[in-house]
């Protein structure tokens, strides 16, 4: 199966020739860490700098009234593509600071000796570090769910682990070792029966799956644009509006700001009250722009093709007896095509080595699950993930190379110690 949206990405082009690899073009499978940015995305950023770089808010004149329309715009693009009102939705960095703004904003606030954090220890550290830093704080103490051998979490785990002590749950959407879909009607619908707040990672899903926060009833919610084909360095917090209008600032400083006397200052109300200094205007335009290109797309189209990847790839990872996978080995309903593995007798480290040799990228460590990977008995692990724009040829050179992975690191240690 060829691509045809390849061409839409031109820097998985870029790299075709270079000193030190062989003639293949770059295999890029390592779209859990980020993914390539469509020319369209790269073309309305460099447009805006280049036709309308004003600090929106902050003037009359009609450069800056443009770039306010544009940014607001974006935030009801945002919005409207994950179920939402434009007031719930707060513009960041990342997923990490949207998480940690739930966490000082909300949490710390909130919390108290005694209270419980529930979440599965397959959690990236972006939604677990910051959960610790809390009950360091407040007293409450972090309680965790741990999936089975194939990386779901079964209904009694649930059930036993959010009790009436429970005032977060967090959880991922979709894990980035195990790949997991997390069934998060289960996990919001007893969370609520005790009083609970959901705050759910959509880092790793919002790319891949349609997302309906207001269906799903999540009362948080964080991505980043970087894996939604978007630029660095803007991400999104979804927050219920009554959740919202209870949170203090979570940084200060201009534009956040309603009226600042010598001693005191109040506060805008909504988002821009977490908003504070010249916004990121440019990303918020690329993460609109690449919420565009994802629906004309359609997730139906990026499903049916990512699925017939994810089956590509881990029938024959099954059928390598190194390998050993991760998780569910199988291309199921409740799984995606991050696929985590390691290969008997290989480093991670050494393995990613070899295949960059064949300029195919893919990652490798502890993918920021380091409890994770300490409860399955591991230090670090290799990990693959496909997305639309890759093909089948590449999923082949990639397993190809797997296959042959051990005797070309045994060939390498030869020529150093013969």
């Amino acid at each position: 199966m060829d691509s045809c949206y390849y061409k839409d990405f031109p820097a998985l082009g870029a790299f075709e020739g270079e000193l030190g690899y062989t003639s293949n073009p770059l295999a890029y499978l390592d779209n859990a860490a980020t993914t390539h940015k469509p020319s369209i995305v790269l073309q309305t950023v460099e447009g805006y700098y280049r036709e309308c770089n004003a600090n929106p808010y902050r003037g009359t004149y009609r450069t800056s009234v443009a770039s306010t329309q544009l940014y607001e715009g974006s935030r009801s693009i945002v919005a409207h593509f994950i179920g939402a009102d434009a007031d719930e939705i707060v513009f960041t960095r990342n997923a990490t600071e949207s998480l940690n703004l739930v966490a000082y904003s909300y949490a710390l606030d909130t919390l108290a000796p005694g209270d419980e954090i529930v979440l599965p220890i397959s959690e990236h550290h972006s939604n677990l570090v910051v959960w610790q830093h809390v009950c360091e704080k407040t007293g409450a103490k972090l309680v965790y769910m741990r999936p089975d051998e194939n990386g779901r979490l079964r209904d009694e785990e649930i059930e036993q682990k959010i009790t009436g002590a429970a005032k977060i749950v967090a959880c991922a959407h979709v894990s980035n070792v195990l790949g997991s879909v997390f069934p998060i009607e289960k996990i919001v619908e007893k969370a609520h029966s005790v009083g609970a707040v959901v705050v759910l990672d959509c880092a790793q899903s919002a790319a891949h799956l349609p997302l309906d926060l207001s269906a799903l009833d999540v009362d948080f919610a964080a991505f980043s644009g970087h894996k939604l084909y978007a630029p660095m360095g803007i991400g999104v917090l979804f927050a219920k509006r009554e959740l919202l209008g209870q949170m203090k600032p979570f940084l200060f400083g201009g534009e956040m700001i309603d009226e600042v006397r010598e001693y005191r200052s109040t506060f805008e109300n909504g988002p821009k009250r977490f908003e504070a200094g010249t916004p990121n205007v440019a990303g918020a335009l690329g993460l609109a722009t690449a919420i565009d290109y994802v629906q004309r797309i359609g997730f139906d189209e990026i499903g049916r093709v990512e699925r017939q990847l994810a089956t590509h790839l881990l029938d024959g990872m099954r059928a390598i007896d190194s390998v050993r996978i991760i998780g569910n080995p199988y291309a199921t309903l409740d799984r995606t095509g991050v696929v985590a593995f390691t290969v008997d007798g290989a480093h991670p480290q050494d393995i990613a080595l070899v295949l960059d040799g064949e300029n195919i990228a893919i990652r490798t460590g502890s993918h920021c699950a380091q409890p994770l990977h300490r409860s399955l008995g591991l230090e670090s692990s290799c990990r693959v993930s496909p997305c639309f724009y890759n093909t089948t040829a590449e999923i082949d050179r990639f397993l190809d190379t797997i296959e042959s992975v051990r005797r070309t690191i045994s060939r390498r240690i030869m020529a150093v110690f013969p």
